[in-house]
């Protein structure tokens, strides 16, 4: 079970700005291989703009709490469902293993939150020049938020998600390092994002959530 070793093995917790962990190792190599093949279009193809949110132009807000329409922005995400699963066999062996009891109640511990009624949503994510994430705090409905990178290309560690405190002032930035992340509990002053920053050719992470609306991959 990859992602428990690097929770149990290769983590280390942060408390500035806001309690956090960074995880090393979590993904195996077949995991890794699907999220860089995982085709996701360029919306710059589309005539769209990033405009500082994962939904994209014309993307319903709703969208972001889990209602299945969002406009233009669901064209240009891939959340892994059972519709697609056969195409993502070693990230659905990954669901399952955050879809265990085991994990869920060792992650539940950490954050102080109870996972055994969420349900877990992960998005292999492809971000390429010109995105930027606008400081923000998760909906309440993620307990818990978790992006894993996949730096395939050298690109930058730069480009790893900002972490800002509660005057929106940047305090870190976790590197983007090849399989190498970090998770937190949404909260009120969990600000994070992503400034304005060169990207040479993709930035490849796996979004990782538990989140309270019902997905495909109800905890066991």
């Amino acid at each position: 079970m990859t992602f428990l070793n690097s929770l149990l093995n290769n983590s280390k917790e942060h408390n500035n700005p806001f309690r956090h962990w960074e995880l090393n190792n979590p993904l195996s190599d077949e995991a890794i291989q699907e999220i860089i093949q995982a085709d996701i279009p360029n919306i710059v193809d589309h005539n769209l703009n990033y405009d500082g949110t994962r939904a994209i132009d014309g993307g319903a807000p709703e969208f972001r709490k889990g209602i299945e329409s969002g406009g233009k922005a669901i064209k240009f995400r891939c959340f892994i469902t059972k519709d697609n699963a056969q195409y993502f066999p070693n990230l659905v062996k990954f669901i399952n293993e955050l879809q265990s009891k085991e994990i869920h109640k060792k992650i539940s511990k950490l954050i102080d939150k109870d996972l055994s009624n969420s349900y877990v949503r992960i998005e292999v994510i492809c971000d390429r020049e010109g995105f930027w994430l606008k400081p923000h705090c998760d909906i309440k409905e993620k307990l818990l938020s978790c992006l894993l990178f996949v730096n395939e290309f050298n690109e930058s560690e730069s480009l790893g998600t900002d972490f800002y405190n509660d005057k929106l002032e940047k305090i870190k930035t976790v590197p983007y390092k090849n399989n190498y992340g970090y998770f937190f509990s949404s909260g009120p002053n969990t600000w994070h994002g992503m400034e304005k920053k060169e990207i040479v050719k993709e930035r490849r992470c796996l979004q990782v959530n538990y989140v309270t609306f019902p997905t495909d991959w109800k905890v066991k």
